[in-house]
């Protein structure tokens, strides 16, 4: 169940500048990744070969693909906020997005989400989520990323 219930466009503004929660945490397997990789056709070293990434990798073993973490938003979004009422929501696209850590294999992630801006667009309102995942005992998020969804009435 989602911790944010915002039931119509209307509600959006009263949400702005606030944490909306947190998804639940996910583990991030080496098979998570190696389906990724044969998904996108990037097999590079340091996430898909365990062995020679724990022998030459600066991060001492492999890790996901920064991608693989953004493409996690849609799922674990929703853990985290519900919008009812509303006919559509579309994802518009990101702002600025950075991964400040890395994801090694194994670790735990979830989402944070911060209601950043609403803008009123023809038929409803543009969100800017910041949205920010975190590895299970990491001193700073692994990505951060600013996520235009559009909600329309």
């Amino acid at each position: 169940m989602a911790q944010t219930v915002v039931n119509g466009i209307s509600e959006f503004e009263q949400h702005v500048g606030k944490h909306l929660g947190y998804s639940e945490w996910m583990e991030i397997d080496q098979g998570r990744v190696n389906a990724f990789a044969d998904a996108t056709l990037d097999h590079q070293w340091i996430h898909t070969d365990p062995a020679r990434a724990k022998a030459e990798s600066p991060f001492g073993g492999p890790i996901a693909h920064g991608y693989l973490t953004l493409s996690l938003i849609p799922h674990l979004y929703h853990q985290v906020l519900d919008v009812q009422g509303i006919k559509m929501a579309v994802n518009y696209g990101l702002g600025k997005l950075r991964f400040p850590a890395p994801v090694p294999v194994g670790a735990k992630v979830r989402l944070g989400v911060e209601l950043a801006a609403v803008e009123e667009v023809k038929g409803g309102v543009q969100c800017t989520m910041v949205c920010s995942a975190e590895v299970e005992g990491a001193p700073k998020p692994s990505m951060v990323a600013e996520v235009l969804f559009r909600y329309y009435a």
